[in-house]
């Protein structure tokens, strides 16, 4: 593909994936509630779902979308579910020594909800539905451009993931009183639920 395009798709994914939403916000929770390391488990479940989204993509589900409502509209629905699901989830979070006596989580448990997490943030939907397909050339290989495009938004992504994992982490020292940590899950259930509603309001 062009250097000049590549560039373009450089600065939009960066900049999108810099934008705090569903994803970056799950793995800042996971790293406070878990631990960086552990939280590692959540990474991966999201960076699963990109890769998910980027290939149906590539493989035409965007257009499909794009000429079926009735199914984007299932896809949506069933998302904005999951998101409220979570905001709801994160309001009534146990605080104090109630959060302590809460069982861990298995890494697949962890990997499970970042899939489906990522599976629904409006903003990869609305991405790889309608952006993605514009950065590729039908004039050049197709399968070098998805390399090159998949492995460029993997490589960012990843970095933002570690940037607000370690963000909670130092985060997760000044919640140490009950109080903050209230706050922050109500603060954190309110805007998944701001994201579902996003969500609801996309369109194919």
């Amino acid at each position: 593909m062009s250097l000049h395009l590549w560039w373009l798709y450089v600065t939009a994914v960066f900049l999108i994936s810099a934008t705090p939403g569903p994803n970056m916000l799950h793995v800042m929770t996971q790293s406070i509630q878990h631990g960086p390391r552990k939280a590692m488990a959540t990474m991966a479940g999201l960076m699963s779902a990109v890769l998910l989204c980027l290939a149906a993509s590539a493989l035409g589900l965007g257009a499909l979308l794009k000429t079926s409502p009735r199914l984007f509209d299932i896809l949506r629905y069933a998302g904005v579910a999951y998101l409220v699901w979570l905001g709801i989830k994160a309001w009534r979070a146990p605080v104090g020594a109630a959060a302590a006596t809460v069982p861990a989580r298995s890494h697949h448990a962890l990997f499970a909800t970042g899939l489906l997490t990522g599976l629904s943030n409006p903003k990869l939907i609305i991405f790889a539905a309608a952006l993605f397909p514009q950065f590729i050339d039908t004039d050049r290989p197709f399968g070098v451009q998805l390399t090159i495009l998949v492995l460029t938004f993997v490589v960012i992504e990843s970095f933002w993931y570690s940037v607000y994992a370690l963000g909670g982490l130092r985060l997760a020292r000044w919640l140490a009183p009950a109080n903050r940590q209230r706050l922050f899950n109500r603060a954190t259930g309110v805007m998944f639920i701001g994201f579902g509603g996003a969500l609801l309001g996309a369109r194919a």
